[in-house]
């Protein structure tokens, strides 16, 4: 039977607000008013398959042919309209764990067959190429990955990637790269991973370290032949994007270091606010890193969904439980958004933990 649901999406639209919200998972909103300049509205544009300047935008930034750019409302659309472009049903897809569920739930609606490679808490949740190669299937036409890694974080560097492009090209098969929070390494951002071989196919957005998410500015960087493939399967989507949207997207692109360096100060001071809980309190353990938007506690002792739910209705605090992740014991906090909301989000979540252990 298809699967037509996200139970994530589901839980975040409806259970994930609270006063000090720590289930966010992007910084705060960029305020449009700080835009150098406004550019001139209309409501229709020449945008049958991409608006011109939005794509050539898109490609400047990563060194590609406007060609290879195909815009998508969000990263969870372009996840959706790759997956649907590359793959038939019955096809074999090989995805980390812990995963983001809503890629799951793409996959699975487009009658993907799913196998996993784990990525090991012990060896800070790298990225084992071995265990790749042993997920793999003769059947397998995609691997899936995302890098920074939703929801830990942590950088899977160039080599290891190469090395996963070669295992894809030895068995024919793709690698689907979701870059959405890479920027997030404010200092030497690596490079898209696009550029690494034919095999590779990118995905990534504004919605999530540059705090306009409401633009839906999404993209997949594909080899041109792929790209015009999922152009076309979007016909089935959408005549044309939301023009007014993709005129302020390329006035953000024009923008975007500064953008970007708006909240890189707010994410620092969380995370040194996550260092010190994390330093005090024994009940939860995390890999830290010195980059993203997100960290991935495991809780040491009780259920965490139990935990996260009195989190909430005691503290009014809202973490993301470990589920949406296929990684139970654990959940996930955001920083980005406001110090002071943070701050007093963790220090209610220290007093909430400290009651849950006695």
């Amino acid at each position: 039977m298809m699967h037509k649901h996200s139970d994530y999406m589901h839980w975040a639209k409806t259970m994930s607000r609270a006063r000090f919200n720590l289930a966010t998972s992007g910084v705060g909103a960029y305020p449009l008013g700080e835009l150098p300049s406004q550019p001139a509205m209309e409501i229709n544009g020449d945008n049958s398959y991409g608006y011109g300047p939005l794509k050539r935008a898109i490609a400047e930034r990563h060194g590609v042919d406007p060609d290879c750019v195909v815009t998508a409302a969000g990263t969870s659309m372009a996840n959706y309209l790759a997956f649907a472009t590359m793959l038939e049903p019955g096809d074999h897809v090989v995805i980390e764990r812990p995963t983001y569920q809503l890629l799951v739930d793409s996959l699975r609606y487009v009658g993907a067959s799913l196998g996993t490679f784990r990525r090991e808490e012990q060896a800070g949740w790298a990225v084992d190429p071995d265990a790749v190669r042993r997920a793999m299937r003769p059947n397998t036409k995609l691997i899936v990955l995302t890098n920074l890694h939703n929801p830990t974080s942590v950088l899977t560097p160039e080599p290891v990637l190469r090395e996963i492009g070669e295992i894809a090209r030895e068995a024919g098969a793709r690698v689907l790269v979701d870059e959405v929070y890479l920027d997030a390494v404010y200092r030497d951002t690596p490079r898209t991973s696009f550029h690494l071989g034919r095999q590779f196919v990118v995905t990534s957005s504004l919605t999530k370290i540059y705090g306009v998410s409401g633009l839906r500015c999404g993209w997949i960087l594909a080899e041109p032949d792929l790209a015009r493939a999922a152009w076309r399967l979007n016909d089935l989507f959408a005549a044309t994007s939301v023009h007014p949207g993709e005129l302020l997207s390329v006035e953000v692109m024009r923008n975007l270091d500064a953008v970007r360096a708006r909240t890189q100060p707010i994410v620092e001071t969380d995370r040194s606010v996550l260092d010190e809980f994390l330093d005090r309190e024994s009940g939860v353990s995390a890999v830290r890193t010195e980059w993203g938007t997100t960290a991935f506690l495991r809780l040491r002792h009780g259920n965490v969904d139990a935990f996260a739910e009195t989190l909430r209705a005691a503290h009014d605090t809202s973490v993301v439980p470990g589920i949406f992740f296929e990684e139970p014991g654990c959940f996930r906090i955001g920083m980005g958004v406001d110090s002071e909301m943070f701050a007093e989000g963790v220090r209610r979540l220290a007093l909430h933990l400290r009651n849950h252990v006695q």
